[in-house]
């Protein structure tokens, strides 16, 4: 899948016009989501999933109609059904497989999509042609269809990742075509073919980072609120980071949804996507054609009226495609619980290095696969340490052990007098009730020293929880003595903690000190090397 080029197409369909008002507030349109962070800034991070286990995932796909009509076309051929030499069914088979799906009296319609079923299967050969010894055309069940009608999740999978992959594929040919190209030029219009194909490159472009889009989308999402307003897909695609739309971009974000409609529509019929699409009428709204009920400009759009616009939403097959094709681009796509095999110290580097985003929820399936015991050990032997991310490994070692709660105190005791560890777990105790003493001042200044450091590395200075702590902090009247006790804690970011609090704290007087601390901090880092 390609990046986000946040191009829209060169084709500005004639319908578009008018769809989405220039005096519309975007805001109004897709709701807070157009405020949210892009997660493709400068390096391409692709945030962790979970899925569900694989026989789930082929239940589901088994449950999508149009893959269960491919299923019952390819049973019902058993155990051989004649064809033309095209691999076609006669007149009357297309009426009984019709029939045979569900439609007591088939009409042309019933016939049509009876059809799309049959070439889908032989397309992912669980409806296998040929011809006999005697020159009879038939078509037999292909070689999986008993895995899959059994469920087998990796034959299940396999066929339904095959449909999504060619459907993916017919719908941005769908959305490319030319009819004027292709009915009425020649068989040497090389022009035109060219154009249709640059066009249908363009098409899957657009539709690839469109998937990307949704996928991030979905993984930040709070559970249930993975429904996305087509306009704010198109507007993740034109706006840049950090802007707000103009007129023009309000045109382009217009011209995508147009385009976008129909090939989420595609998806959407193998289970990719759950999709409502652009209200036809809204095109006859915008020209003043409508009849109906138009919405009211003047006013902030209901969640109705919104979704009028059309919404997409990802399901988790959907997420088990998209992932698949990331993955095939050379994208790291992680599953959350990857980390599940690794140990405590291994754990703490990885997320101390990788896992801001996503932390909690790979902590919390590393420690249901283990004893609350021996993880609460693996935690506490991680978090040791004074190299440069060591302060982020405490951090999290806090919110592992948080979740084991009670069951982690006895460990937690056996570390209080460490003189890297023995701050955080007075704290930890002493926060549940626990009968211990504070800390001594030197362990509680290192601690102090300690947690504005993890903060620091989270965070990179940014954002409010670094100002608050050192708002927070407790200096007294006289910050030349507290400043004078901070600046000789052995730990390896003393002097940049100082640093920070010389930069945001908001009295003048303490920032003074701190920054002239900072400076004895890194006179005597320098002499003991």
């Amino acid at each position: 899948m390609a990046g986000r080029s946040r191009n829209t197409p060169d084709q500005q369909p004639s319908e578009a016009e008018g769809l989405l008002p220039a005096d519309y507030d975007l805001a109004d349109l897709y709701g807070a989501q157009s405020g949210d962070e892009d997660p493709d800034d400068t390096a391409v991070l692709i945030p962790p999933i979970t899925l569900p286990a694989d026989a789930e995932l082929a239940a589901a796909a088994l449950a999508v109609p149009l893959i269960s009509r491919v299923v019952a076309l390819a049973r019902w051929v058993a155990p051989h059904r004649e064809v033309d030499e095209h691999g076609d069914l006669g007149e009357a088979d297309r009426v009984q497989a019709a029939r045979m799906l569900g439609a007591e009296e088939p009409d042309e319609d019933d016939v049509v999509e009876a059809m799309r079923a049959w070439a889908l299967a032989c397309d992912l050969d669980l409806v296998e042609t040929g011809t006999t010894d005697d020159g009879a055309h038939v078509a037999i069940p292909g070689p999986d269809l008993a895995a899959v009608e059994a469920g087998e999740p990796a034959a299940v999978l396999g066929l339904w990742f095959e449909a999504a992959e060619l459907v993916r594929e017919l719908a941005a040919e769908a959305e490319s075509v030319d009819p004027e190209v292709v009915e009425g030029g020649g068989s040497d219009d090389s022009d035109g073919l060219a154009e249709v194909e640059d066009a249908h490159d363009q098409a899957a472009e657009i539709l690839d980072e469109a998937l990307h889009v949704l996928y991030e989308a979905t993984a930040f999402a709070e559970p249930g609120a993975e429904t996305v307003p087509l306009g704010v897909l198109a507007a993740l695609l034109v706006v840049p980071d950090g802007q707000e739309p103009d007129e023009e971009m309000l045109g382009e974000i217009t011209d995508l949804m147009v385009v976008l409609d129909p090939m989420l529509g595609d998806l959407a019929e193998l289970g990719l996507l759950e999709h409502r699409p652009i209200d036809p009428d809204l095109f006859e709204e915008g020209e003043g054609g409508a009849d109906g009920d138009v919405v009211d400009t003047d006013r902030p759009l209901t969640d109705e009226d919104a979704a009028r616009f059309g919404t997409v939403r990802l399901t988790v097959l959907g997420q088990y495609a998209v992932r698949e094709w990331l993955l095939a681009d050379g994208y790291d796509a992680p599953l959350i619980g990857d980390l599940a095999e690794l140990d405590g110290p291994a754990l703490l580097r990885e997320l101390a290095e990788n896992g801001q985003l996503f932390a909690e929820p790979e902590l919390k399936a590393w420690l249901a696969a283990r004893d609350a015991p021996d993880a609460a050990r693996e935690l506490l032997a991680g978090a040791r340490g004074r190299d440069a991310q060591s302060p982020v490994r405490r951090y999290y070692c806090v919110l592992g052990l948080a979740e084991l709660g009670e069951e982690a105190a006895p460990l937690v005791r056996g570390v209080v007098d460490d003189p890297e560890l023995g701050g955080l777990a007075r704290e930890w105790l002493r926060a549940r009730g626990a009968d211990v003493a504070a800390a001594e001042r030197e362990v509680a200044l290192w601690r102090v020293v300690d947690s504005m450091a993890a903060v620091m590395l989270l965070t990179a200075g940014e954002g409010g929880r670094l100002q608050a702590l050192v708002a927070d902090l407790p200096v007294t009247d006289n910050p030349a003595s507290y400043f004078g006790e901070v600046w000789r804690v052995p730990h390896p970011m003393t002097a940049e903690v100082l640093e920070a609090v010389g930069e945001l704290h908001l009295d003048r007087k303490v920032a003074k000190e701190a920054r002239r601390a900072a400076v004895k901090a890194r006179s005597l880092r320098g002499q003991t090397g």
